[in-house]
């Protein structure tokens, strides 16, 4: 079992990951994705970034996760700023996350359990789609779904499309029966 720390580290990483996952622009992901060794302040030194995403643009980001807390050692501050310039200069993005909204984060997790292909089968999830008035409400849909799909199947496909993006609505709120639904693609 991970001690306090690590756990709070870990659960930091899975929220930017869960995030990384959920952005259709981000096409890969590669954790710890390479040490870094290099001549920087008079001393030799190393770093392992936490992610590195390529964007379906072809640029490329690397992410390290701190606590916005941490930012404020001059220890850490240092640790970080050293490689940007190097990750600059390879054309690179540069990204310290601190973190998100914990409703953000709770809301892509939850969606993020209707990512797997198939659940529900994607001929329903596309028939629901076109079932979607323009600023209808989750609950409004579902109720009117019945009809034709059992509640379950129509939510999975109704969460699928969420997670999908092929469906959007405001994730920084709780997501609920009132939660608007819009259309994406």
């Amino acid at each position: 079992m991970p001690s306090g720390g690590s756990r709070a580290r870990l659960v930091r990483s899975t929220g930017r990951l869960l995030l990384a996952d959920f952005d259709p622009g981000v096409t890969a992901i590669a954790a710890q994705p390479f040490l870094l060794r290099a001549q920087a302040g008079g001393r030799l030194r190393r770093h392992v970034p936490d992610f590195l995403l390529v964007r379906a643009d072809h640029t490329v980001q690397v992410v390290n996760v701190k606590p916005a807390a941490r930012l404020a050692d001059p220890a850490v501050a240092e640790a970080l700023a050293w490689p940007g310039p190097l990750f600059e200069a390879r054309g690179w993005d540069h990204e310290i996350w601190t973190g998100a909204s914990p409703v953000l984060l709770a809301n892509v997790r939850f969606l993020a359990g209707y990512r797997r292909p198939g659940i529900p089968p994607d001929g329903v999830a596309s028939a629901i789609l076109g079932e979607v008035r323009p600023g209808e409400r989750l609950g409004g849909l579902l109720d009117r779904l019945e009809r034709a799909w059992p509640r379950p199947v129509a939510k999975a496909a109704v969460l699928r499309l969420l997670w999908q993006r092929r469906l959007s609505t405001d994730l920084s709120r709780p997501l609920d029966a009132g939660s608007v639904l819009e259309v994406t693609r």
